[in-house]
């Protein structure tokens, strides 16, 4: 269950990501950061919603955001995600679990009433000084990008 709520200082990590290199959320200092949290690569709505990120890119760093996708998939599997759709941003393979459960986002589930641990779709808007701003607890997938840029400029 995520607990952090929005003002909450982010939680610090690092992992690796597609390309083998370790990423840290302390290398985003001084930047605004989507940190946004999916279930599997190459998956129908991962796919909607890291697509809807790609297109929208540009919008995206427009406003002076960076990108950071985390799932417990290794980063063999996110480097044929990245491929396979062109995405333009950093995918951390989180397979330990570590990052997930920093940010609550490793959490039991629930589908046709069988019960399993998961990742809960979430993204959080962090700002420049490493706080969160917004959390999205069921991103709009289709419209992800449009709805964190609107966020921001509320």
């Amino acid at each position: 269950m995520v607990t952090l709520k929005e003002g909450d200082k982010a939680p610090a990590f690092s992992g690796v990501d597609q390309n083998g290199n370790k990423i840290s959320l302390s290398s985003y200092k001084g930047k605004k950061v989507v940190l946004y949290f999916y279930p599997e690569d190459d998956t129908p709505t991962c796919t909607i919603q890291a697509c809807n990120l790609r297109d929208n890119y540009g919008l995206l760093r427009k406003n002076g955001f960076e990108v950071i996708g985390v799932s417990p998939d290794d980063s063999k599997k996110h480097k044929k995600f990245e491929a396979k759709f062109d995405l333009p941003f950093t995918l951390i393979a989180d397979t330990t679990h570590s990052i997930l459960e920093k940010y609550g986002v490793w959490d039991q589930k629930q589908m046709f009433g069988h019960k399993y641990m998961g990742v809960l779709r979430t993204t959080f808007v962090i700002d420049e000084k490493g706080v969160i701003r917004k959390i999205f607890l069921r991103p709009r997938n289709k419209a992800h990008a449009e709805e964190i840029v609107a966020s921001w400029q509320q």
